[in-house]
């Protein structure tokens, strides 16, 4: 039997020395929720192997509340994978052990600091373990008092409970204070409670520095069934160190060296040899999906069909050789089409309703379990989850994204559901890849693409049907282009790619009839871009036109200045530049002088 007390002092002690070692951080976080944790992990209730933290069947513990890393470094130091040396060098440059939890610390799930978002997460793993790998790991997520207030909670909580998720234990450190001053509820754990009963959980409220009270909460929580829990527990800010304990104006601060004296001298006898045993996995082995053979779509040149169309039927076929593919839809899915890949594989996609916080949060657990998650919604409604997707990227995430019903040829819906900003906003990803196709065959083809790439892929699709242009058997590498119209005399290049791309290929023949040859490229990988390709371009016409039905600032113009840094190349921008409303998308087009007449004149006038 471990002792929970002699444990519970040593990981006090190292979180309080480390952070006044780094001259930072936050003692008094880490210190209120020593008591929830250290039961967790040595009380018998966590589940893992800490030889192998990728243990397919290792219980899953998240740090919602990042800034109480000193905490989680502590505990695996308790555990005997962490040495007292290098928990001294926290916050050092160059060491695993950051400020907030990251990927170099090898036991943490997600990067988390970001407040609001860990419940997401560790719903994402929740769903894994209970419906794809169906294998018995619990994930537990420690969240703050104060990040409570944040909608992706609620978000989170509401649809734990629509999926029955008894597999997720939720844990409220209710410290009483924030980053400065009192939280919304201070101390009220019964309010906390009867919220999170009316989301569907069950709620136990405990003394969260009663190691009983802690051992026995544990205990209820995993004996739960049919429902997700949280454990709303009351505790002091600062626990253990009198000195600061449930005081204002501590957050963010670590303890000068006089103070930690005075703290350890409190703490009593530390017993740095002691170590802490976890108990060990489930044994399980994850289910495999059973695959069905899809044969290729069937597109010929003519064909009006919207590359939103092709994005279902491309994921049946390219499951067979992507088994670890899972759709996240929010309610759009008879828009985006992912319900058609809903229709062959019930169990591989999850509605996630309107809330598209919460389905990247989950997307992003599901990538750390291995899975390759398709995220798809409107274009639009990207931007309100933008902070997840940011935090996405420092988690190895391997997501696919996909928005439709992008720019203002969207038409008559208006300007609160055109993606205008989505091509920019994925652009800003360290490493993603931002992919437009133009019609069904080149759209089928970048979700195979993107499926097989390791990473975060955003694929752009459009409302409106626009004509094949491809043979079935064109390939679209990442990184390329393809160059659809070219002489010897062209006078300018246009570059587009979606629907601008039939309005670019409408306007070279508009211009050809009066004796005006121009090139057509077609850009479909805007990041990163073809420059060797544009480079040619500029060299040999002297003027590229960009065409994008997307806001003028960090899209496609901004993607081909970017490919020909260094170079005295000629851009000009046509681009989303009015307001946009309500109207027909050939009027739209038009009134944003992006249509096929509003390039020619454009080349006449530049040319001329």
């Amino acid at each position: 039997m471990n002792d929970i007390s002699a444990l519970a002092r040593l990981v006090r002690y190292y979180s309080i020395a480390s952070t006044t070692a780094a001259g930072s951080g936050h003692p008094t976080t880490a210190l209120s929720a020593t008591d929830l944790m250290v039961g967790l992990m040595f009380g018998g209730h966590f589940r893992a192997d800490l030889d192998d933290p990728a243990h397919p069947n290792n219980d899953r513990l998240v740090f919602s509340k990042g800034h109480a890393a000193p905490l989680l470094y502590a505990l695996y130091g308790a555990a005997g994978k962490v040495s007292e040396d290098n928990l001294l060098r926290l916050r050092e440059f160059g060491h695993a052990l950051e400020g907030h939890p990251t990927l170099a610390f090898p036991y943490t799930e997600a990067p988390t600091g970001s407040l609001g978002q860990g419940l997401s997460i560790g719903m994402g793993l929740a769903l894994n373990a209970k419906y794809i790998d169906k294998v018995p790991y619990n994930t537990f997520v420690l969240m703050g008092d104060s990040e409570v207030a944040e909608g992706s909670v609620w978000e989170a909580m509401a649809l734990a409970s629509h999926y029955g998720l008894d597999n997720l234990v939720g844990i409220i450190d209710v410290n009483r204070i924030g980053q400065r001053g009192q939280t919304m509820l201070a101390h009220d754990v019964d309010t906390y409670a009867k919220r999170a009963d009316a989301f569907g959980w069950h709620a136990i409220v405990l003394d969260g520095h009663d190691a009983d009270a802690v051992d026995a909460a544990y205990a209820e929580a995993l004996a739960t069934t049919g429902k997700p829990v949280m454990l709303v527990a009351r505790t002091l800010k600062g626990s253990g160190a009198s000195e600061v304990a449930d005081a204002d104006g501590w957050h963010g601060k670590a303890l000068t060296e006089e103070m930690m004296e005075r703290a350890v001298a409190e703490l009593g006898d530390i017993d740095k040899s002691a170590r802490g045993a976890v108990a060990a996995p489930a044994a399980a082995t994850p289910a495999r999906p059973t695959v069905t053979s899809a044969e290729a779509p069937k597109y010929a040149k003519g064909d009006l069909v919207a590359t939103r169309r092709a994005y279902g039927t491309s994921l049946i076929r390219v499951f067979e050789d992507c088994p670890e593919i899972v759709v996240l839809d929010a309610e759009t899915g008879n828009s985006t089409f992912s319900e058609v890949f809903e229709g062959v594989y019930p169990d591989r996609f999850f509605e996630m309703y309107i809330a598209e916080q919460n389905m990247v949060g989950a997307a992003i657990g599901l990538s750390r379990r291995g899975k390759t998650p398709f995220v798809s919604t409107f274009a639009a409604f990207f931007s309100r989850a933008f902070d997840q997707i940011r935090m996405s990227q420092y988690s190895d995430a391997n997501i696919k994204f996909v928005g439709s019903h992008a720019g203002v040829s969207i038409g008559e819906d208006g300007a609160s559901q055109m993606g205008l900003e989505d091509l920019a906003m994925f652009r800003t990803l360290l490493g993603s890849v931002v992919l437009y196709p133009s019609d069904a065959v080149q759209a089928d083809k970048l979700i195979e693409v993107a499926a097989k790439h390791h990473g975060n892929v955003y694929i752009r699709t459009t409302r409106m049907d626009t004509a094949v242009l491809y043979d079935d058997d064109e390939e679209f590498p990442i990184g390329g282009s393809k160059t659809l119209r070219s002489s010897d005399a062209d006078v300018a290049t246009l570059i587009g790619c979606g629907v601008t791309l039939h309005q670019a290929l409408a306007a070279h023949d508009d211009l050809k009839a009066d004796g005006i040859a121009t090139r057509v490229i077609d850009l479909y990988s805007v990041k990163p871009v073809d420059e060797a390709t544009l480079a040619c371009a500029a060299t040999e016409t002297g003027l590229l036109i960009t065409v994008e039905d997307h806001f003028a600032e960090g899209g496609i113009a901004d993607a081909v200045r970017s490919g020909l840094d260094g170079q005295n190349a000629k851009v000009h921008s046509l681009a989303v530049r009015k307001l946009p409303r309500s109207g027909k998308p050939d009027e739209l087009l038009d009134l944003e002088e992006i249509s096929a007449s509003a390039i020619a004149r454009t080349v006449r006038d530049l040319t001329a």
